[in-house]
């Protein structure tokens, strides 16, 4: 156990990057994790944390059950790290991973593309829905929200560490796909309850879920092999777009049931 008590401690320092600077992660090759929820989640899926972080009265707690993980266990007074932390109410613990960028493109994966999406809470909570209802690849589109900044993450609730995510993917990305490939629409295409009704909606499948204000692109929206409404008979211009994800993956998840 290592007990670090400054603020100017060099690895302080990087903690406090880690989980502050939402794009750090990419630099360091490292991303930050806090919370016991989110630490347990990546264990689960067999992550193994290459740093543990814990505040003094979480170690007095529960430091044995975490001391085994890892070889580098560090403890800190609770005010130091609640000055790292990014949240309003600090969690007491947290683990450093390590991170490298993923390229590879699986073409026949079921996928969900972001396109441009700037909200994190967007995000993470799209990435939980495509991991809830079994879609196995993330493409992040140039623009879209750091997906392992800890605002994703904090959102994600763990579903990171069971899909396949790229970022900076690109339209020939997207076009590779050898599923078809879906997206919403608020004036064109068929219903979606039509489609399931029909059993006319593909399961396997990419949805593709662009900017929160400006939707998905054109380029993107001339790729889609079908292009689809939501209904909404109360009258809303438009749906939030982790609202609307969520409706369209869980539609194609049971598509067959």
């Amino acid at each position: 156990m290592n007990l670090i008590t400054s603020r100017e401690n060099p690895q302080v320092k990087t903690w406090r990057r880690l989980a502050q600077d939402g794009t750090a992660y990419r630099k360091a090759s490292q991303f930050w994790l806090e919370g016991d929820h989110l630490c347990r989640a990546a264990l689960e899926r067999g992550v193994r944390p290459l740093q543990i972080v814990l505040c003094a009265s979480f170690f007095e707690e529960q430091g044995p059950q975490w001391a085994g993980l890892s070889d580098q266990l560090f403890v800190l007074p609770d005010t130091l790290f609640a000055s790292l932390s990014g949240l309003e109410s600090p969690a007491r613990m947290g683990f450093v991973v390590d991170w490298a960028s993923e390229k590879n493109i699986l073409p026949d994966a079921m996928t969900v593309v972001l396109d441009r999406l700037q909200d994190a809470g967007n995000v993470g909570a799209i990435l939980r829905c495509a991991s809830a209802f079994g879609y196995r690849q993330v493409l992040a589109i140039k623009g879209t929200a750091a997906l392992w900044s800890p605002k994703v993450l904090r959102a994600g609730m763990g579903a990171h560490f069971a899909l396949h995510m790229v970022e900076s993917a690109s339209e020939a990305d997207v076009a590779a796909l050898q599923v078809p490939i879906l997206t919403t629409s608020s004036h064109e295409g068929p219903f979606l309850h039509a489609l399931l009704q029909s059993n006319a909606l593909a399961q396997k499948c990419a949805w593709v879920f662009g900017h929160e204000g400006q939707g998905v692109s054109d380029s993107l929206m001339a790729l889609a092999h079908q292009k689809v409404r939501i209904a909404q008979p109360g009258g809303e211009e438009s749906l939030n777009v982790a609202t609307a994800a969520a409706i369209c993956l869980h539609a194609s998840a049971t598509a067959s049931c």
